[in-house]
């Protein structure tokens, strides 16, 4: 094989600084992990090989890399570094789960490092592979404080001649904003012979990856850095301050790009959307609004404020105010809300409402259906233009099983009207208030349960006496025997 590309993430450290039982590149902001970003970011650049190093809780590392797999349409391979003794030696375990014969470029990256895109990876590639060829690109960047970050070191020229770590560095060395990303383009070749050369002397006693560099340039080969200006998009992640700084400034990138595709977005700072969203244009966002998973919305819809969509297709059209929303579908110009529940398998459908105070689950409501509000539905399939009366309930679960509710079209259900599942209410029939159904209904029926209503006369006056109600009776009963 010649002139192939591989991308080995880096994902094995304990990110003991996160504080946390979940690993570190597992951690989530806006709608990915730290390590979904990364394979996102590599899988774009279309290498021939993706190779995800893990070491720390390697089983749960493991699997999360290729469960991403299917999503990105490629395939992931995983190595182990068994012991955790540097950066070096994390990549030389990452070169061994390449083929054999592989020849080419090998770009290392880090699965902490969430705004890395594949533009930028892709122009790193480009960097590296121009012209004469280079043994080692960095992908580096300048910062205000660069503590904590290995330092580049640079001839007048601009090649790279080394990078020093913060423990190794000098008085003279740290005072060097320009920082290397972690981030490489290595020529396979001249990789594995210098890893062969790295030896663990140094503050820490591990193999640096990073002198790579200085033995790449003692044998009189080229190292290239390839600086970016934004150094957002290579900053890193170690514990959860960073984490949620990062989340902030992701999001904040997200918003923008669907503003300047047309959406109104009322709050930036006040709106929240995952990477995954889809949004066309002429939406209107309020604020509070939290946009999550694969949620996609039909242009010219409103959603919120304060309301939360997660993997929900919303029409277009549509208005969705003050409610929670999973895994449902709202079809063109229906509106939501306020404060309803829409659980998973919802559909309701075009020009539909589900009103204030409402929940559904795993029910579809045809078109032009109205479920006003105060009322459950479960389990249920309501026809065309049918109208379900305020504080209705289908009773579908009867302790071990759940059961169907079937409405057809046209239908008026009173409210109170309890539908003991399964049933069938007919098209176009009736239910009276407070009816409660436990056969079907036949079509044009009116269905009611209700026996006749009987009054106690005095029954207060008797069994309540002295109490603000009987005085009250007391007094009426007077004025009437008055007149």
């Amino acid at each position: 094989m010649t002139n192939g590309t591989a991308v080995v993430i880096l994902a094995a450290g304990a990110g003991t600084r996160m504080r946390s039982k979940t690993p570190k590149v597992l951690h989530r902001i806006v709608g990915r992990t730290l390590l979904g970003h990364a394979l996102h970011a590599a899988s774009g650049t279309r290498p021939d090989h993706l190779v995800v190093v893990v070491g720390h809780d390697r089983d749960r590392v493991a699997e999360a890399a290729l469960g991403t797999a299917g999503e990105l349409d490629h395939e992931i391979l995983v190595a182990v570094q068994e012991e955790q003794r540097g950066t070096g030696d994390a990549v030389q375990a990452g070169l061994e789960a390449l083929p054999a014969d592989f020849t080419g470029t090998v770009v290392v990256t880090a699965a902490d490092v969430p705004l890395l895109d594949s533009a930028t990876l892709t122009d790193l590639l480009g960097t590296h592979t121009d012209g004469d060829g280079a043994a080692v690109t960095v992908l580096t960047t300048a910062v205000e404080d660069p503590t904590g970050y290995g330092r580049v070191l640079r001839t007048q020229d601009g090649q790279v001649t080394q990078i020093v770590e913060q423990k190794d560095a000098t008085a003279e060395q740290l005072a060097i904003t320009e920082i290397n990303s972690g981030v490489y383009a290595f020529d396979h070749a001249q990789l594995v012979a210098a890893l062969a050369q790295l030896r663990p002397d140094n503050s820490q006693g591990e193999l640096y990856l990073t002198d790579v560099i200085g033995i790449a340039r003692s044998a009189g080969l080229l190292v290239r850095g390839d600086h970016v200006d934004d150094e957002m998009l290579v900053a890193g992640c170690n514990d959860r301050v960073q984490l949620s700084a990062l989340g902030r400034e992701l999001n904040r990138r997200i918003v923008a790009r669907h503003q300047l595709g047309g959406v109104t977005v009322v709050d930036p700072s006040n709106t929240y959307i995952d990477v995954d969203v889809s949004i066309a244009a002429d939406v209107r966002i309020e604020p509070g609004t939290h946009l999550r998973g694969t949620t996609r919305i039909g242009e010219d819809a409103v959603i919120g404020p304060d309301t939360t969509l997660v993997d929900t297709t919303v029409g277009a059209g549509a208005t969705v105010l003050r409610s929670e929303v999973h895994s449902a579908t709202i079809r063109e110009d229906a509106t939501v809300g306020p404060f309803s529940y829409l659980r998973p398998n919802t559909d309701l459908g075009a020009k539909g409402k589900i009103g204030a105070f409402a929940e559904t689950k795993n029910a579809r409501i045809g078109e032009g259906s109205k479920l006003p509000h105060l009322s459950y539905l479960g389990d249920a399939t309501v026809g065309v233009g049918t109208n379900i009366g305020c504080a209705t309930v289908t009773v579908n679960y009867d302790g071990v099983n759940k059961h169907r509710t079937v409405i057809g079209d046209h239908v008026r259900i009173g409210s109170d009207t309890m539908l003991v599942a399964p049933v069938e209410v007919g098209d176009g029939a009736y239910t009276g208030a407070g009816t409660v159904i436990k056969r079907d209904v036949p079509p044009g029926a009116l269905a009611v349960s209700a026996a006749d209503q009987r009054n106690i006369d005095d029954w207060v006056l008797r069994r309540r006496p002295g109490t603000s109600s009987a005085e009250a009776a007391q007094q009426a009963i007077a004025r009437i025997d008055e007149q």
